[in-house]
Parts: C-alpha cells; sequence; structure tokens
C-alpha cells in the first residue's frame, strides 16, 4: 500500500516537474523566463521542436507544446526583442530529431 502511494506521488511529480507546456506572457514581469528566438541554431542555447499535443511534450528535451492559459503552463515565458534581456536563447526547428539542449548549464531554467 505504501509503495503505490510513493509510486503515484514519485510518478505525479516527476510528470510536473519535466513537463514542457509553455505560456507566453505578454508581460516579461508576468514571466519565470525570458526567451530570445535567434537566427541560427549555432547561437541558440536550446533548440526547441513545437509538439502538437500537449502529451508528446514531456521531457526537458526542448519538446514544447503552447498552451493558451497561464493556469495549464508548466513554464511561463515572455519573448525579448533583445538578445541581451534573455535568460534562454532558442531556435525553433523543423524536426523533432533535432530538439536538443545545446547549453546543458541553462537546463535549470526549464525545470
Amino acid at each position: 500500500m505504501k509503495i503505490g502511494i510513493l509510486l503515484t506521488i514519485v510518478l505525479i511529480v516527476n510528470t510536473s516537474v519535466f513537463s514542457q507546456k509553455i505560456y507566453s506572457a505578454s508581460s516579461k514581469y508576468d514571466a519565470q523566463v525570458k526567451v530570445f528566438v535567434v537566427d541560427s541554431k549555432y547561437d541558440a542555447d536550446l533548440l526547441v521542436y513545437k509538439v502538437s499535443s500537449k502529451y508528446d511534450a514531456d521531457g526537458n528535451k526542448g519538446f514544447w507544446y503552447f498552451v493558451e492559459s497561464k493556469y495549464d503552463a508548466d513554464k511561463i515565458i515572455y519573448f525579448t526583442d533583445n538578445k541581451y534581456d534573455a535568460d534562454l536563447k532558442i531556435y525553433f526547428v523543423k524536426s523533432k530529431y533535432d530538439a536538443e539542449w545545446k547549453e546543458k548549464s541553462k537546463m535549470h531554467l526549464l525545470f
């Protein structure tokens, strides 16, 4: 019985901690992470692939699912116009196989 409860708690925590359901805020003051989209994947900290289902957005691997409400999001981001204001530089890739962290020291921003 105790093992079942512990297993359930671990699964819930792992799902919520590593999910990548993203909400794009209209103000930088509402955001947890400020993001800048770069023109080249070589300048990015994270290569992001936009998925079409929230169920495909598990893990901190660069699979992002954009939600309509900040209450459904695991992370609230703000897209900055200046790379110097950003916490994280991303590049959107066209293939899920290209999504990855280039700068692993910034992974903590999306945990």
